[in-house]
């Protein structure tokens, strides 16, 4: 067991996986704030690496939860083959967190 796991840190280790998730990170959250730019919808983008946040909201100055939205998009975005996560206290945030080997073409 202990093995498996020192080898699973090794290849992160060594593939610099954690370089390479925040770089891609970085690149997903500049791309999802472009979004909020034209997206009154978007309150928020948030996150650090692979592990990213989207806070909907109906309005940006009273920040209320767009949970209907939220759910509508999620549902839109299941048909298309796009499984997310969903959270906050609302339940208006999405969270991605994609897998590590996630490249700039994939984002």
């Amino acid at each position: 067991c202990s093995a498996g796991g020192r080898a699973v840190l090794r290849v992160i280790d060594n593939e610099r996986r954690m370089a390479h998730c925040q770089k891609i990170g970085d690149h997903l959250i500049s791309r999802l704030k472009a979004l909020a730019d034209k997206h009154d919808i978007i309150g928020d983008v948030r996150g650090q690496g692979l592990m990213l946040g989207v806070e909907m909201v109906k309005d940006r100055t009273s920040k209320a939860p767009a949970k209907a939205e939220t759910a509508a998009v999620m549902e839109a975005m299941k048909d298309m083959g796009v499984l997310i996560g969903k959270g906050g206290f609302h339940g208006n945030v999405f969270r991605i967190k994609p897998p590590m080997c996630f490249h700039q073409e994939d984002a």
